[in-house]
């Protein structure tokens, strides 16, 4: 599937203030995310890298204890099993992409 249609895909909340549609590629995972200010991610670590794009808004990003505000033009880089956290300074719009992928991070079923 060399082309995905991100419109056609359902968003979902993952966490409070976060609204993704998700996708995964054969070696990456992407998360289109609305996001709303004040809407944050908590600190946490994962065997995956990750890039957070910001398209629109700002984000302020700390990784490994460095903390910055990122904003369209700047990435936020982080490296595998490293503690970071995610806090929406404004309303906006990012990509985060995790590299390898992450086939069950996503909408969680129905209980």
């Amino acid at each position: 599937m060399p082309f995905v249609d991100t419109g056609k895909i359902e968003p979902f909340e993952k966490l409070p203030g976060w609204r993704g549609r998700i996708y995964h590629s054969v070696g990456m995972t992407f998360g289109h995310w609305e996001f709303d200010a004040g809407a944050e991610i908590h600190k946490h670590d994962h065997l995956q890298e990750e890039v957070w794009h910001v398209l629109e808004g700002e984000l302020e990003i700390t990784v490994g204890g460095v903390t910055q505000v990122v904003r369209p033009g700047i990435v936020g880089l982080v490296p595998p099993n490293t503690p970071h956290r995610v806090v929406a300074l404004t309303a906006g719009v990012a990509i985060a992409i995790d590299n390898p992928g992450r086939p069950d991070f996503g909408p969680t079923p129905p209980q």
